[in-house]
């Protein structure tokens, strides 16, 4: 520091105790105001020490301030990257969020065990505050996904700085079943895993399903065969893909290619809850593309896996092991494999063919052109 910021500073601090001994609100305010202007706009790099003197100055000095005082100071200090972090701490933990607000939302010297601890004890409000921060690491996401309002989680969500954990992605999708926002929010972030967003799809279209059926009785047909067919095609949409799963599939088609893919490799992706990798594999060993066996694997019930298992002839063991994934993936509940064994041992390859030309139609048949009015 300069010599001429050091007398500044001496002169400051002989008028702090001045004013918090003897001033008035007034002159506390006007105190504070050069405190901050002498920080923000120093010609200097200031040092540890120095900072800490500060952060002892203004915590002296906000004790005996007004609210609008109080937030005109989180928001100078909010945008500094030295800011005295205690005094930012105290900020970010008062109860108005007009002082709170600014710290929470903007300062990045806030640290992680102060962000998670105002969202687990603070307002939605304050939790809002933090979901729009520029970045958002997995702990904090967690914390504003588990207390906040739907106002939080879709900001949350939505937020491309926010770090989500496949629990909360998990939850999140479970979630959006009811929340058409949230499912909108969920369905474009670039890391969303594929089993995930198959899930959500499958989730949201019959939600909207059922609203269109109960707003139009006589034409719930109808209705149902075009949300298929919007399925149907938002499946093989590239921006439902992400890098990851384009490189799961790659990975799959070389093994494939060289004569490396087989049922102790498959049983190696569903051990290891590797979605992509297994359904790519089983699509391969079945002959199928991807799509196809997507939607057969995201179906509500067994007998999709089945049909591709039986086609691909897999033993049950490596059978079970699929649903085991799919099931764990899903979070729903868990399958009955006592049933499903008898059935994969009853079913022929014969039918299972033919049940799989029929999903192969499905899906290559093009949309019908509605009739000109």
């Amino acid at each position: 520091m300069s010599s001429k910021s050091a007398a500044a500073t001496e002169n400051l601090l002989d008028e702090l105790q001045a004013a918090l001994a003897h001033g008035t609100v007034a002159r506390r305010v006007e105190t504070l105001q050069r405190v901050t202007d002498l920080f923000i706009d120093g010609d200097v790099d200031f040092s540890d020490q120095q900072v800490a003197l500060f952060d002892d100055v203004f915590e002296c000095l906000i004790e005996h301030i007004e609210m609008s005082a109080k937030s005109l100071l989180a928001n100078r200090l909010a945008a500094s990257k030295t800011a005295p972090p205690r005094t930012l701490r105290r900020l970010a933990d008062d109860d108005a969020i007009e002082v709170a607000g600014p710290v929470l939302s903007k300062s990045e010297r806030l640290d992680d065990e102060t962000l998670i601890q105002t969202a687990r004890t603070k307002s939605q409000a304050h939790l809002l505050a933090i979901s729009i921060r520029r970045v958002l690491s997995r702990a904090v996401t967690d914390v504003l996904l588990l207390r906040g309002n739907d106002e939080v989680v879709r900001s949350t969500v939505q937020n491309a700085g926010a770090d989500l954990s496949s629990r909360s992605y998990t939850k999140l999708v479970d979630r959006a079943a009811q929340d058409e926002h949230l499912a909108a929010f969920l369905a474009i972030r670039p890391n969303l895993p594929r089993h995930l967003y198959l899930k959500l799809l499958a989730k949201a279209s019959a939600a909207v399903r059922a609203r269109l059926e109960a707003a139009h009785p006589k034409r719930s047909q109808e209705i149902s065969s075009a949300v298929r067919t919007v399925t149907r095609l938002a499946r093989s949409t590239p921006v439902a893909l992400t890098e990851q799963t384009e490189i799961a599939h790659a990975l799959v088609r070389s093994l494939h290619a060289h004569g490396r893919l087989d049922e102790p490799l498959l049983e190696q992706f569903a051990e290891q809850k590797k979605f992509d990798e297994a359904n790519a594999a089983l699509a391969a060993m079945a002959n199928v593309p991807v799509a196809v066996a997507e939607a057969m694997m995201v179906e509500s019930r067994a007998e999709g896996v089945m049909i591709l298992a039986k086609v691909a002839g897999l033993s049950w063991p490596t059978v079970k092991l699929i649903i085991d994934m799919r099931d764990e993936l899903a979070g729903g509940a868990p399958t009955d494999l006592r049933s499903c064994k008898a059935t994969y041992e009853r079913l022929r390859p014969s039918t299972a063919q033919q049940v799989l030309r029929f999903h192969r139609m499905q899906e290559s048949t093009p949309p019908a052109t509605a009739p000109v009015a």
